[in-house]
């Protein structure tokens, strides 16, 4: 069983890095999901899938892997590049619109 360990990314509902400077190890879905015959919702019994390890670094991910006889795969996230403007520049002269007339 090979575990993953990445870092996790920001949401969409939120707009700062919040939850996302620590360390997750988790691990891979042994069993189908299948839906419920009564509600139609996904479920499975694979309970593995539902537990996340959390660390505060990537070596302390990486030495409980190893401690424990994991097999695992470390994900590093590309920095995100983030383009700074003003709020007038949405509104500046001669900026080409997405949409035509």
């Amino acid at each position: 069983m090979r575990v993953r360990i990445y870092q996790p990314t920001k949401t969409a509902m939120q707009s700062g890095k919040a939850k996302t400077e620590g360390w997750v190890i988790e691990y891979p879905r042994q069993d189908r999901a299948s839906p419920d015959a009564l509600m139609g919702w996904q479920s499975s019994r694979d309970t593995l899938k539902s537990v996340h390890l959390h660390f505060d670094s990537s070596e302390e991910a990486i030495s409980y892997a190893k401690a424990n006889g994991m097999d695992y795969i470390v994900l590093r996230n590309t920095n995100r590049r983030t383009k700074l403007r003003a709020y007038a520049d949405n509104f500046a002269f001669g900026k080409r619109q997405a949409w035509t007339h």
